[in-house]
């Protein structure tokens, strides 16, 4: 059985859309009550409620598909089983390690997001484990190095090291890639090629994991160097506009 790509797609941007609906409610909070100062208890609390209700919708989404595809396999097992969201102390970590790093609000709403994102990650990986099933790091689009490496181990029987401290820790923000899951064999995702991405690692320079992934990093910047500063001239005008706003709402 081969999961068709528009089914892949319609799944990955259903994700997708929860995690950058909880990074723009998050950014716009945080601009109405003119940033950081002062209003760290009102920041975790708005984005604990962010963290719940799109993670609940991630891990519904994932238990979907977790069972659409069981079914599609013809194996019998128990209904996938949605994992908890962010704890409200993991929230508050979260909120107040970016806070110390960055007054970015950007970067507060990439954070909120990869918790949402987290939620349905964790899903996947928690049921895969449970029923003994394998699981695939799909990549979306121009993926990067990383997650190039992660999709180049193919496809993976579920483990307990895969899952540390209940959670996919790899997990990261501004991310559209997301796990797979299979029963059998003849299982896989339409267009998904660990061979052709483990080439890009092997053929990659250096002799650790951290080597290569930094090889693949400098060499992807090298081929699109103007693309890629265009797009951080646009994050610096969006961050600039961002805390222009922040700083009229203080004023007033």
């Amino acid at each position: 059985m081969t999961i068709p790509l528009h089914v892949w797609r319609n799944y990955r941007n259903l994700l997708a859309r929860c995690n950058l609906k909880a990074e723009q409610e998050m950014i716009a909070f945080m601009q109405k009550i003119g940033g950081y100062k002062g209003r760290e208890q009102e920041t975790i609390d708005f984005a604990f409620a962010l963290a719940t209700k799109y993670g609940e919708a991630a891990a519904a989404a994932a238990c979907e598909m977790y069972d659409a595809v069981a079914a599609a396999s013809g194996v019998a097992v128990e209904a996938a089983a949605p994992a908890a969201t962010a704890t409200y102390g993991q929230v508050a970590k979260t909120v107040r390690g970016v806070s110390k790093a960055s007054q970015n609000l950007e970067m507060l709403g990439g954070a909120v997001g990869r918790l949402v994102k987290q939620a349905g990650a964790d899903t996947t990986l928690q049921n895969a484990l449970r029923d003994g099933a394998q699981f695939a790091w799909v990549p979306s689009g121009d993926t990067c190095a990383f997650c190039i490496t992660l999709a180049s181990r193919g496809w993976q029987k579920a483990s307990r090291d895969a899952i540390k401290n209940g959670h996919a820790e790899h997990i990261h923000a501004n991310c559209d890639c997301t796990y797979a899951v299979r029963f059998n064999s003849s299982t896989n995702v339409r267009g998904y090629d660990p061979d052709k991405y483990r080439e890009m690692y092997d053929g990659a320079e250096g002799n650790t994991p951290e080597e290569k992934i930094n090889s693949m990093r400098r060499q992807a910047y090298a081929e699109n160097k103007e693309e890629i500063n265009e797009q951080k001239r646009d994050a610096y005008e969006k961050r600039k506009e961002l805390n222009s706003s922040a700083a009229e709402e203080i004023d007033v």
